[in-house]
C-alpha cells in the first residue's frame, strides 16, 4: 500500500475533477469565456503533466550523459514519450476549446503553431533514435538532442507567442481572454482547478512508470538476445 498511495490518491482526484468539473457553477458573462471555462480542468492540466515530465527526461538525459547507465536512457526516453502523448491530448483539448472560443479549431494562432513546432521537434527525437541501429550511439546522440528540444519548448511555447498578436490567454493583444481572469474564474472553479493539476499530473507520471517498466523488460531482453 505505501507503493501504491498516490496512484489510489490520482484515481480519487480525478474521479472528483470528471465529476465536479461538469457540476461546478462557473461564471457566465456575456462575451466572456462561459461554459467553456471547463476545459480549464481538462486543457491546462496536460501542459503542466507534459513540462514536468520533460523536464524529468532531460534531467535524466544529462544523468546518462555523464554515468552512461543505460536505465537513465530508458527513464529519459519513457518520460519523453509520454510527454509527448500528453502534447497530443492538450494540442487536442485545446482545439476544442478553440472550435467555441474562435470559431476554429485552428486558427494559425502563434500559440498553437508554437506547440505544433514543439511537438514536430520531440518528433524528430523518436525518428532520430529509430534511425540509428547501434544502441549506445543512439542512446547518446539521442540525450544530446533531447537536451536541444527541452530548449526549445520556451521559445516556441511561451516567448514567441508572447511577442506576437494572439487571441490566446496570455497572448499580445489577447486582453479578451486572458488566462485566469477573476471574471473568468470563482472560489467554486478553483476547488476543481487545483485538484486537476495535481490528479493529471500523477496519472502522467504513472503512464510513464508503466513505460520505464516496459522499456526495461524490452532492454532486458534484447541483452539476452544478444548476450
Amino acid at each position: 500500500m505505501r507503493k501504491y498511495w498516490w496512484k489510489i490518491l490520482a484515481f480519487i482526484i480525478l474521479m472528483y475533477v470528471c465529476t465536479e468539473g461538469f457540476l461546478v457553477k462557473v461564471p457566465v458573462l456575456e462575451g466572456r469565456l462561459q461554459q467553456s471555462v471547463r476545459n480549464l480542468f481538462f486543457h491546462v492540466p496536460m501542459w503542466i503533466a507534459m513540462m514536468i515530465l520533460l523536464c524529468v527526461s532531460v534531467v535524466y538525459a544529462v544523468k546518462f550523459l555523464r554515468t552512461g547507465n543505460k536505465k537513465d536512457d530508458i527513464i529519459s526516453l519513457e518520460f519523453a514519450r509520454t510527454g509527448l502523448l500528453f502534447s497530443f491530448i492538450g494540442l487536442f483539448t485545446g482545439m476544442v476549446w478553440a472550435k467555441y472560443q474562435w470559431g476554429a479549431a485552428w486558427s494559425n494562432d502563434p500559440k498553437q503553431t508554437g506547440t505544433a513546432m514543439a511537438i514536430l521537434i520531440y518528433c524528430a527525437y523518436f525518428v532520430l533514435r529509430g534511425s540509428m541501429n547501434d544502441i549506445d550511439k543512439k542512446a547518446k546522440i539521442g540525450a544530446v538532442y533531447n537536451i536541444f528540444a527541452f530548449c526549445m519548448l520556451f521559445p516556441t511555447l511561451y516567448i514567441m507567442p508572447r511577442m506576437t498578436e494572439s487571441l490566446h490567454p496570455g497572448g499580445l493583444g489577447s486582453e479578451g481572454n486572458p488566462g485566469l481572469n477573476p471574471n473568468d474564474t470563482s472560489a467554486a472553479l478553483k476547488t476543481v482547478m487545483y485538484p486537476a493539476f495535481i490528479g493529471w499530473t500523477l496519472l502522467s507520471v504513472w503512464v510513464a512508470t508503466l513505460f520505464v517498466r516496459y522499456g526495461a523488460l524490452l532492454e532486458k531482453k534484447l541483452d539476452r538476445a544478444t548476450g
